[in-house]
């Protein structure tokens, strides 16, 4: 099993996307990048912790790939907005892939790289950075969505 985490805005939508995939073992929402021990969501949405809130995913690699998990990232969300998704502003929100391996770092960076020259976007600024420590949201936010009768069709 191999680790991949992606922020992409709220992470209620993020891991909705993620959490169905064949090859997904499991999700969890979170929070990384930032400066403060143990963040609650009180504390990030405060938007002074630089944490952004992210989606931990647990996947095995022989079912689907961490390209594969690229794509659906790109897919979901607008990389061409600073630290904002739709309605949901601050840099919480932003676009960022954290990655915990030098392969993962490359292969990022191969798949922005594509996605740029495809002009699909005018220009993405998404970050890619090594992943820090990763701090799980409270129990609430845990596939919130599902849980709330919101969640939308597997992929």
């Amino acid at each position: 099993m191999e680790k991949a985490t992606f922020g992409a805005g709220c992470f209620w939508h993020v891991e909705e996307a993620f959490r169905h995939l064949k090859g997904v073992t499991s999700t969890t929402v979170g929070y990384m990048g930032g400066t403060l021990k143990n963040p609650t969501y009180e504390d990030v949405c405060t938007d002074k912790t630089g944490h952004a809130e992210v989606v931990e995913i647990t996947y095995d690699p022989g079912k689907i790939s961490y390209e594969e998990l690229l794509n659906v990232f790109w897919d979901i969300h607008d990389p061409t907005t600073k630290n904002r998704q739709g309605p949901d502003v601050g840099t919480q929100y932003r676009s960022i892939i954290f990655y915990h391996t030098l392969e993962q770092k490359t292969t990022a960076e191969t798949s922005k790289k594509n996605l740029e020259q495809s002009r699909k976007y005018k220009k993405i600024i998404t970050e890619i950075t090594k992943a820090t420590t990763f701090y799980p949201a409270e129990e609430y936010h845990q596939q919130y969505l599902a849980k709330h009768g919101l969640a939308a069709c597997p992929r």
